[in-house]
């Protein structure tokens, strides 16, 4: 499961989001969103296009530690907006790979 996590995470272009959920299913493992995070919290993301992974409520799961304040950035900078309640239209910047 988590190479193919991996991969499937390395692939979501700039300026679009996936959701833990859905990035399970792409995986063969329909149900395991909590597995996805469990497998970015463990691994070198140095590379990887952590940032661009939100829940299914297009909301950022991170705590307010300057984490969540980084991957909001993150995505901003990619052109990726939010709601004023910090919400990212899923419909719009959803990856559809």
């Amino acid at each position: 499961m988590h190479k193919k996590v991996i991969d499937i995470i390395a692939q979501i272009p700039a300026g679009k989001v996936a959701t833990y959920g859905q990035i399970a299913a792409m995986a063969g493992y329909p149900g395991r969103a909590r597995h996805v995070g469990w497998i970015l919290n463990r691994t070198n993301t140095v590379n990887l296009p952590w940032h661009r992974v939100i829940n299914s409520k297009g909301s950022i799961s991170l705590p307010h530690n300057g984490q969540y304040e980084l991957q909001k950035t993150l995505l901003q900078s990619e052109g990726v907006l939010f709601s004023d309640d910090d919400i990212v239209d899923l419909k719009f910047f959803c990856w559809r790979p």
